[in-house]
């Protein structure tokens, strides 16, 4: 375990599919911290529209959506050293990881209500520090004022790579051609919304991760805070 001068809030950002929520896990367990996935927060909120037919041709019945937010509970639970979301009490965690709402989550971040409504939740969750979260806006609307900011990219013939491997291990089939054409479509799609688009934080440090292994970018990060001065010596 780390051990840190002082609780602090860890914001990673950066493109989908490179590995940010394994990531932030990692760094989340060797901290001792809570890890919170903002991700997954909006593939729950994607699922439930799923399942309850509010998305018909890529159409959103944002109203009926943003009504029914209050019903949805999401919480997070630590099973055998694997990070699960939950829905209402329901482990949700491999059905939010599809393709199905890979390719619709998007789309539902961008709707305004339902970022106010997520953002407020993060942000309740954070209030008392000592926690690592991982998404696209962290360290630029989140947790503005996040001790450390990192943003992660990776070549995209790589990311797809990866995301095919993940998904894979959960047993879920997918195609590595439809999986670079989700992943190029989100970028686009993040970058360009009107509300939080990805971008870099002025204060960020980027973390290009294509050929480095998990030991590597955790070194990295060692290196990080040592130069920030939080690691107790």
């Amino acid at each position: 375990m780390i051990h840190l001068t002082e609780k602090i809030i860890v914001a990673v950002d950066g493109y989908s599919s490179c590995g940010k929520s394994s990531y932030a896990k990692l760094i989340a367990r060797e901290l001792d911290y809570i890890y919170l996935d903002s991700g997954a927060m909006y593939r729950t909120i994607a699922l439930f529209a799923l399942r309850n037919q509010l998305i018909k041709e890529f159409r959103i019945d944002t109203y009926t959506l943003i009504n029914n937010l209050p019903k949805i509970d999401i919480s997070f639970r630590n099973l055998e050293g694997e990070n699960h979301t939950f829905m209402n009490g329901e482990d949700i965690e491999q059905e939010i990881r599809g393709v199905e709402v890979s390719s619709i989550v998007s789309e539902i971040s961008k709707i305004p209500e339902i970022r106010t409504h997520l953002v407020d939740l993060q942000q309740q969750m954070g209030f008392n520090k000592g926690i690592v979260m991982d998404g696209r806006d962290i360290g630029t609307v989140v947790f503005p004022d996040a001790e450390i900011k990192i943003f992660m990219k990776a070549n995209t013939e790589i990311r797809a790579k990866r995301r095919f491997d993940e998904l894979a291990q959960k047993g879920i089939p997918a195609s590595i051609d439809e999986i670079r054409k989700n992943i190029n479509e989100r970028d686009y799609l993040d970058m360009n919304r009107k509300v939080s688009p990805l971008v870099q934080a002025e204060d960020a440090i980027v973390l290009d991760n294509s050929t480095m292994s998990f030991g590597e970018q955790m070194q990295w990060f060692m290196e990080l805070l040592g130069r920030k001065g939080f690691l107790k010596k």
